[in-house]
Parts: structure tokens; sequence; C-alpha cells
């Protein structure tokens, strides 16, 4: 009796545009935007270069797929932090600011993907429409939970509020010894209390 013939299976389109996504942004962290390259992100994804041409129109268009990517995984675990906090608006206002400091937001490998997204939309027009898209979105649901709060200029605070935590996120990312999670933490609630 023969052994039988295992099926052969391919991965689905979403899981390799997933694995080129991943691979690009873990290109990004590790050596920039100048070291990440078609070979390397599929050296990374263990698919052939070709393959990348496939799924992608190019390079640019996998870079600003992974910026997209990432984006929207933040707006997940930030939106999750808020399902978290139970019903009381000022609960959701502060686990919505202060999930910037704890995993997975404070992955070292997210910065260095973070900086090289920041750095192209300066120069990229794609770039910089995902990043105000993105920066938009944010600013949006920190403007609803603050109304839910009953804030007065709830549009400006957000603003305000993005800068802080983005500042604080940025400060610690760098230098996790400098004020520590537990201080960002505190820095916002006592921001939130004074403002709102």
């Amino acid at each position: 009796m023969q052994p039988a013939r295992q099926a052969f299976t391919r991965e689905s389109a979403d899981a390799r545009r997933g694995d080129l996504i991943d691979a690009t942004a873990a290109c990004l962290a590790e050596v920039g935007m100048t070291g990440t390259s078609v070979r390397a992100i599929c050296a990374r994804a263990g698919v052939s270069p070709g393959l990348l041409r496939h799924y992608f129109a190019g390079i640019d268009d996998l870079v600003a797929a992974t910026y997209e990517a990432t984006s929207d995984r933040m707006d997940a675990i930030f939106a999750e932090a808020v399902a978290g906090a139970g019903t009381d608006p000022h609960a959701q206002l502060l686990a919505y600011l202060t999930a910037s400091f704890r995993p997975p937001v404070t992955d070292p490998e997210l910065l260095g993907a973070w900086t090289a997204f920041w750095a192209l939309a300066r120069s990229n027009a794609r770039m910089a429409n995902i990043h105000a898209d993105s920066y938009a979105g944010y600013r949006a649901r920190l403007g609803e939970l603050l109304t839910a709060c009953g804030a007065a200029d709830a549009e400006r605070l957000a603003i305000m509020l993005t800068a802080m935590v983005d500042g604080l996120w940025l400060e610690l990312s760098l230098d996790a010894e400098s004020f520590g999670a537990e201080a960002a933490v505190a820095m916002v609630e006592r921001a939130v209390a004074a403002l709102v």
C-alpha cells in the first residue's frame, strides 16, 4: 500500500500580502528606508523577488500598504483599549490616550517603522495622504471621546493631546529609562484632568 499523498496547498493571496507587509515593517524598523529593498523584504518574507510584483506595483506601493496596515493595526489597538474600559466616558478617554504607553504600541520595532513612515510623508504625496488620513482619524475618534466627556472645543483639545501623546511616546520609545510608561500615563491623566 502506498502512503497517502499530501495535498499541496498554497498560502492565500491575503496571507502572502500580509507576509510581505510584515517583512517590510520589520525591514523599515531594522534598517530604515535606505536599507529596505525588494531583495531584503522578499528574503525576510521567504518568497522570491518576483512574487512582490504579483501583489504590489512595486516597493513604493508595498511601503504605502505597510503604512496603511500599521495605521489600521494601531486603530484596532486603541479601539480595543476603549472597549475594555467599560462604559464610563472618562475611562474610555484615558484608555484611548494611554494605550500608546503599553505593549504592543511600545514595541521598539514600531518606532523604527513609524519614523520611516513619518520621513517618507515629508517627501512622498501618497505617504503624506496616508499620514493625514491616519492622524485625522485618530483625532476624530479622540474628539468624539472628548465630546462624550463634555469637553468644550474638542477639536482643538484633540490636536493638543495627540501632540502630547506622540511626544511622550517618541521620548519613551527612544529612552525607556527617561521617565517610564507609568509616568507618561500619569502626565496624560493630569493633563486630561486639567483640560476636561
